[in-house]
């Protein structure tokens, strides 16, 4: 059992690095957005993609965990969602090479195969979530996502080095469809990972659970107040995730951002993401997540407020990328650790499904923040944004998680 749990734990990290390159290539805090605004885009357009990638991938979570939990082995599942991915990516890429000046057919384009990426990706991770609650122990999983982020953030130094080199190098277009080109190459050496991993098959859940309806939700969040606490910290604090591709916007407005410079905040924003995953790890011993939920609702609120108040000019600004990696770095262990903390082998599947379902504000948000910019500009958008983010720390402190099982309190 032992020699399984070491087989599995190294799957899951060796699928972590390749990932980490791919989603760098394709970071969508920087590399997105800027190619979106050389096609055209607009602030309401990046608005529409943000929501998309970040919201609405949750939200098709519910729709595919009716797909995903009736079956006894989830494996067959994400290989699949990960596949269409990589498709995805290089479609894109050679969209892209042959891309010329600005239109908005390709601005509409991009956004099309952008979202059967980013939903391919709902499908996996609905399947991903579940096969790591299964076989990996609950005293190894805060020691997992710690090392996933960990080696992800060394792999994406290596990969922001690589992207601030091609877009150096090359014009628009050819650079960003180099790099999709790219990212689709280490997505597809990714799914290695996956390969490895030795799934136990599960028992088929009965009839009734194999569709999560309104009346379920409802139930279950009655039923589990540590999930609606858990809704309510995604839905305040964690629009910042949907709120980062905006920062790309707002210098474009004060000075050039050209490929070298979108380079250097990629790298900027890895470092910064480095650096609080070595923190982390070096610190955190504890099961317990309620002091990360602080760190990060701060650290989220203060983001934007920086964006606004600092010199606009490219060295200070890019504190800004610094912060968006601490943040995001961070956000990428809190949600998936508490998810899998407060729920249980059985019902897991349905929690990812109803987390993503609940996660209204990860669409609505960057929608309306597309809107508010073209209205009252990005200054008092980042302001109300910054004090919108502080309701996170009404249930901070709350959460009870407790080694895979829902805690009530």
């Amino acid at each position: 059992m032992d020699s399984i749990q070491k087989r599995n734990f190294s799957a899951f990290l060796l699928h972590a690095l390749f990932l980490a390159l791919t989603l760098n290539l394709i970071d969508v805090n920087t590399v997105v957005p800027n190619m979106l605004a050389e096609a055209g885009g607009t602030a309401v357009h990046m608005g529409i993609l943000s929501a998309i990638m970040i919201g609405g991938t949750k939200l098709m979570q519910l729709v595919f965990a009716g797909m995903i939990v009736p079956l006894k082995k989830k494996k067959p599942a994400l290989l699949l969602g990960v596949y269409i991915r990589v498709s995805a990516l290089l479609v894109i890429g050679f969209f892209l090479r042959n891309l010329g000046g600005e239109a908005m057919w390709k601005v509409w384009t991009i956004i099309l195969v952008m979202t059967v990426f980013s939903f391919s990706g709902a499908f996996a991770n609905i399947s991903y979530t579940d096969i790591m609650g299964k076989v990996i122990e609950p005293q190894r999983r805060k020691r997992l996502l710690m090392l996933k982020q960990l080696i992800s953030s060394i792999g994406v130094i290596v990969s922001a080095l690589l992207v601030k080199t091609i877009l150096s190098l090359l014009s628009y277009p050819q650079s960003y469809s180099l790099l999709f080109l790219l990212a689709g190459l280490l997505l597809f050496l990714a799914t290695s990972g996956f390969w490895m991993i030795v799934e136990p098959s599960g028992v088929a859940p009965v009839k009734s659970e194999r569709k999560v309806n309104l009346k379920e939700f409802a139930l279950v969040l009655k039923q589990d107040p540590n999930l609606r606490k858990y809704l309510f910290l995604i839905n305040t604090s964690g629009v910042i995730v949907s709120t980062l591709p905006f920062f790309i916007l707002y210098a474009r407005q004060h000075f050039t951002v050209d490929g070298n410079l979108t380079g250097t905040f990629l790298l900027v924003q890895m470092v910064g993401a480095l650096g609080a995953n070595i923190l982390l790890n070096f610190f955190s011993k504890s099961q317990q997540y309620q002091s990360l939920i602080y760190l990060f609702v701060i650290i989220s609120a203060l983001t934007p407020i920086v964006a606004f108040i600092l010199p606009a000019i490219p060295l200070w600004y890019s504190l800004v990328f610094l912060f968006s990696g601490i943040s995001f770095s961070i956000s990428q262990i809190l949600f998936a650790g508490i998810l899998l903390e407060i729920s249980t082998d059985e019902n897991r599947a349905v929690y990812a499904g109803i987390s993503g379902a609940g996660s209204i504000m990860q669409v609505v948000y960057p929608l309306l923040t597309g809107y508010l910019v073209t209205l009252v500009g990005f200054g008092m958008v980042f302001i109300l944004t910054g004090i919108y983010i502080l309701l996170g720390l009404r249930v901070a402190g709350t959460i009870q998680c407790g080694m895979g099982r829902p805690q009530r309190v």
